[in-house]
């Protein structure tokens, strides 16, 4: 099958020989700037979308998609089991948690570590927390005492950082305490270890513990309260609007915010990122195009005899045009091919063999996760390659409008 004339002759020219190797040279350089550019592209945004994506699934396994909590800090919310039953009755809504948080004190063996302890229903009543539904160590089936203890699931950190383990007796310490006529006392109520989960998340694995509702009523000394309603939904990224109809069916004391609120700065900080590396390697591409630009035109004066006897023997101009465009596209599909094989390798190695590890305390993460997303890859693609059309135009036009008698007058 033979290749049409335009794709021929542009063909012939990128691979010829040429007597100036400097513009071969560019040429070659233009393919590996494309090239580059593509593959710096899928990188950085494989990386953002990881970001995103592992922390958006951590920040979930801890929180719920929507927190109904007190306008201004009371009692707690005493009607919680109504309130459950009649905000898991609305559109949208998936289930409905009460939960009672604290800040406690766990004297372990190595160092007092501070910890969350969150207080939730019986299992049997509700889906388990993401944290809680695959634990590393233990089970939990119900929250019936172990040994003659409550029992409590911890984080692997926080079990780590106290030197604890499974089937430990764990102390925990409320700052809160007891009122005793001598003035505040604190108050130390012991749990036993039935479970030690590790979500992947270090906030939530170095600092979290679970154990019953009415435990942690017990520790805080309060009474029959829940202290939020956790809801999940159907649809995570319409979590605002719910949130909004929510708070209209929750009451005037209550208000119901998405995780997306929550979570508001990191969130915004990621899409900000993701703009900044769009520009930033944007310019690699603009420099690629640069390339390609110098590379048709050092071509067209060098080819000047060339297109002249071309048109003379009756090439059009609009087909001069052509094989110059289609020059700068077999280079942008080039470099487009070569960036999207070796950026989506090196995203899908470097995350399957964790090539690049960083501090939990530092960025919650064990490594740096890497998730290509095809729907990047098309967009990509398709801005490289019209970025290396565009940088046509110029030599294309050039090539067109040689006039063959003045070209051809001194030969």
């Amino acid at each position: 099958m033979e290749l049409p004339f335009e794709l021929s002759v542009a063909v012939r020219y990128l691979m010829a020989k040429r007597k100036q190797t400097v513009i071969s040279i560019i040429t070659v350089i233009s393919v590996l700037g494309v090239a580059t550019g593509v593959m710096a592209t899928v990188i950085a945004l494989s990386i953002n979308a990881g970001f995103r994506n592992t922390l958006q699934r951590n920040l979930l396994g801890a929180t719920a998609h929507i927190m109904v909590l007190e306008k201004q800090p009371g009692e707690g919310i005493a009607n919680w089991r109504e309130l459950a039953r009649k905000l898991a009755a609305q559109p949208h809504i998936t289930q409905a948690t009460p939960s009672l948080y604290t800040q406690v004190l766990i004297p372990g063996s190595r160092q007092p570590t501070g910890a969350v302890l969150k207080g939730i229903p019986e299992p049997r009543e509700l889906k388990l927390p993401p944290a809680l539904q695959h634990l590393k160590a233990g089970r939990l089936d119900n929250w019936n005492p172990v040994r003659g203890l409550p029992p409590i699931v911890i984080g692997a950190g926080l079990a780590r950082d106290a030197g604890l383990a499974l089937g430990d007796v764990v102390r925990v310490i409320s700052p809160q305490g007891e009122i005793t006529p001598f003035g505040p006392r604190l108050v130390e109520h012991q749990f036993r270890i039935t479970g030690i989960f590790e979500s992947g998340f270090y906030d939530l694995d170095s600092a979290w513990a679970f154990t019953s509702l009415k435990e942690v009523q017990r520790v805080l000394s309060v009474a029959d309260v829940a202290s939020a309603i956790e809801l999940n939904v159907d649809d995570i990224y319409a979590a605002n609007g719910i949130a909004k109809e929510i708070s209209a069916a929750a009451g005037p004391k209550l208000a119901a915010t998405s995780w997306m609120e929550m979570n508001r700065q990191i969130l915004n900080a990621l899409k900000m990122e993701r703009v900044v590396t769009v520009v930033t390697v944007g310019l690699i591409q603009m420099v690629a195009a640069l390339n390609i630009l110098i590379s048709l035109i050092m071509m067209v004066m060098e080819k000047h005899r060339d297109i002249a006897i071309l048109m003379s023997m009756g090439a059009r101009r609009e087909q001069i045009s052509l094989i110059f465009r289609l020059q700068g596209l077999l280079i942008g599909v080039a470099g487009t091919a070569i960036g999207l094989v070796l950026g989506y390798s090196i995203s899908f190695l470097a995350d399957h063999y964790r090539w690049l590890p960083l501090d939990e305390a530092v960025y919650s993460l064990s490594f740096v996760p890497f998730e290509p997303r095809l729907l990047d890859g098309v967009w990509i693609a398709g801005v490289a390659i019209l970025v290396s059309l565009l940088a046509t135009v110029y030599p294309a036009r050039a090539a067109s409008r040689i006039t063959p008698v003045e070209a051809l007058r001194y030969e």
